[in-house]
């Protein structure tokens, strides 16, 4: 502590993750009783919805001594979402890691601001079952090691009707709407949905789950194509216009996607901290943007690059979801992932149809793709004769096998 005016102490301070919902709100009141700490309450926009400066408004009618509205959505863009698409990154196969890439960027915002304040602490909302609580806390440990970490949610014991009454019992003010049977979480790149009967793995998602896009069953008859520009790997425009801003792009391809049923994702999923848990996601920019990355890869790569990629892709993925993007094996895949886009240029046509996007034309000015190689019809340029003698050299080793073990 350091002594301030006559006789009075200032009390630590920590930086708090602020969303202004219950869960948050009511935290601010609780880490100045439990630990007397001053609390600053940071609001983050990395896309999803909601009124930062009415976050910010709560915070210091609670009682927070500084509150930050931060606009991060182009940040996340650029520096997580951009080397994620370049990466192909999905999680199992499946899931593109919205929530997973934008908790390191709330984490590098959270310790930037501790520094500034001299704050000794920062404080979250995650849960002790969640996969989010290790990517801030690794990611904080990454960033800022002599940085204490606080996480209330796993402190206390606390249900819904008691954090609404603690709320009342010391004057919180705080908003409190009708309880959502669903968890969710939302961000420019995707939104999840857990919990409620989605926790049945047999059960069909209720369309009261959806939100980002319509039943594709109710989607319109007539298909939407979309041409997609890319530049090293990443979006530079949609169409006619190759001039838009990857959010830009992002933001149209969302809408798009959306009205046509796209990107509704139903999986099981293997949490980090060691359970399976069932969630949906609605992505329609990702999963367009993915498909579409990875078709034009497909063109411009060889063979063995493009085959030895999709194994970087997977453990990529894996570091991404159990929180090590400030790895030093995160570094150096990004290295080795930036080198193979240097020539991923082109455009990728998309036809958007009831929950489906299918690539249905490509090119690129570094195609590997020679229709004079690839063509059955006039102006062949294949040397047909040449296929004896390659056939024979690639079975030979074969051929040997089976000569030896005939012997046995």
């Amino acid at each position: 502590m350091v002594a301030k005016g006559k006789g009075k102490k200032a009390r630590d301070r920590i930086v708090l993750a602020y969303s202004g919902g219950l869960d948050t709100s009511v935290a601010i009141r609780w880490l100045q009783d439990k630990y007397d700490l001053d609390v600053i309450a940071v609001s983050i926009n990395v896309g999803q919805p909601g009124n930062l400066q009415e976050a910010v408004d709560r915070a210091y009618k609670i009682g927070a001594i500084q509150a930050y509205a931060i606009d991060a959505t182009d940040e996340f863009v650029n520096d997580y979402i951009g080397p994620s698409l370049k990466a192909n990154a999905l999680y199992m196969g499946t899931y593109p890691l919205a929530t997973s890439i934008a908790r390191p960027l709330i984490a590098k915002i959270m310790v930037d601001i501790a520094k500034k304040e001299g704050a000794k602490y920062i404080a979250h909302g995650c849960t002790a079952k969640g996969n989010d609580q290790v990517r801030f806390d690794v990611s904080i440990g990454a960033l800022a090691p002599e940085i204490k970490i606080i996480a209330p949610m796993r402190e206390w014991v606390m249900t819904r009707e008691d954090e609404i009454e603690y709320a009342r019992k010391n004057n919180v003010p705080i908003t409190v709407k009708k309880e959502c049977p669903y968890s969710t979480d939302e961000n420019i790149w995707g939104r999840s949905c857990e919990c409620g009967v989605l926790e049945d793995a047999m059960v069909e998602p209720p369309k009261d789950s959806f939100d980002w896009t319509v039943d594709p069953m109710d989607a319109p008859d007539k298909p939407t194509y979309v041409d997609i520009h890319f530049k090293k790997g990443l979006p530079v425009g949609l169409n006619k216009s190759k001039k838009m801003s990857m959010t830009e792009v992002i933001k149209k391809l969302n809408e798009l996607g959306g009205k046509n049923g796209v990107g509704r994702i139903d999986h099981v999923e293997d949490r980090l901290v060691g359970i399976k848990s069932r969630e949906t996601y609605e992505s329609p920019a990702a999963v367009i943007l993915i498909n579409a990355h990875k078709d034009l890869e497909k063109m411009v790569l060889t063979k063995d690059v493009f085959n030895f990629k999709r194994s970087v892709e997977q453990r990529y993925s894996e570091l991404c979801y159990d929180g090590l993007w400030f790895s030093p094996l995160k570094e150096a895949l990004d290295a080795f992932i930036d080198k193979t886009q240097e020539f991923v240029d082109g455009m990728v046509r998309v036809k958007l149809y009831k929950g489906n996007a299918v690539i249905v034309g490509r090119s690129s000015p570094y195609s590997l793709y020679d229709t004079g190689l690839a063509t059955y019809a006039q102006g062949d340029q294949f040397n047909h004769r040449s296929a004896e003698g390659f056939i024979y050299v690639w079975g030979l080793p074969l051929k040997s096998v089976a000569k030896a073990q005939k012997k046995k």
